[in-house]
């Protein structure tokens, strides 16, 4: 896959919390002129981000993260801020303690609960892959079906590891054939990104491919 196509897959994300305003408007700008499919940036920057960018480039943020364990109301108060100021996209982070738990009605009302306020936009559900079984992997494969998001997404890049090549299997295997999948965290290479690809991947969430594109050793996200 050559670097153009595959740069249409990819997330730009900058969720770095020493990050400043120069930082997010590079972002926007780099996204826009790489033709990516969205800018992914933290919550307080969504404003400046959607108006930076003046609809050129998708604005993505995220939610609940990237722990998971806001209550529902906080999720989806975020979540609606976050559309009013120019998100189109949503990346929220499952309540990982629930999993843990096995209390799988309450993680599906979590889910359901920022779907309903979300309707229109992408949502996209960060499971944590790194911090879970392979049974309840498989379990949220189900329970991300049934809420009615848009994708499943393995990793925040916050846990001691990303997307790995078993896991966006995994889920491509056992999530509904209408939910996509989005492998996030340590994508370093553009041969790896285009192998996540062919796994059954629809997006890439990195810092890195766009950095690889203008010639520069990726790092980071």
């Amino acid at each position: 896959m050559d670097i153009k196509k595959l740069l249409t897959y990819v997330d730009h994300t900058l969720l770095t919390p020493t990050a400043k305003t120069e930082d997010y408007i590079k972002i926007c700008d780099e996204g826009i002129t790489h033709g990516v499919a969205s800018v992914c940036i933290p919550p307080s920057r969504v404003e400046l981000c959607a108006k930076h960018a003046a609809g050129k480039v998708k604005i993505c943020t995220v939610v609940g993260f990237p722990n998971g364990y806001a209550n529902s109301a906080a999720k989806t108060n975020e979540a609606k801020i976050a559309i009013s100021q120019g998100a189109t996209e949503i990346d929220m982070v499952v309540d990982i303690g629930k999993v843990k738990d096995q209390d799988f009605d309450a993680v599906l009302a979590d889910i359901k609960a920022v779907r309903a306020v979300t309707e229109g936009y992408i949502l996209k559900v960060i499971i944590e892959t790194a911090v879970l079984t392979q049974d309840e992997k498989v379990t949220l494969c189900r329970i991300v079906s049934e809420s009615g998001a848009d994708y499943i997404k393995t990793s925040t890049g916050f846990a001691s590891a990303g997307a790995t090549f078993e896991d966006v299997a995994l889920l491509r295997k056992y999530v509904a054939p209408q939910v996509k999948v989005k492998a996030a965290g340590g994508i370093s290479s553009l041969d790896d990104a285009t192998q996540f690809i062919a796994l059954g991947a629809d997006r890439l969430g990195t810092s890195r491919i766009v950095k690889l594109a203008q010639g520069i050793e990726g790092s980071g996200y």
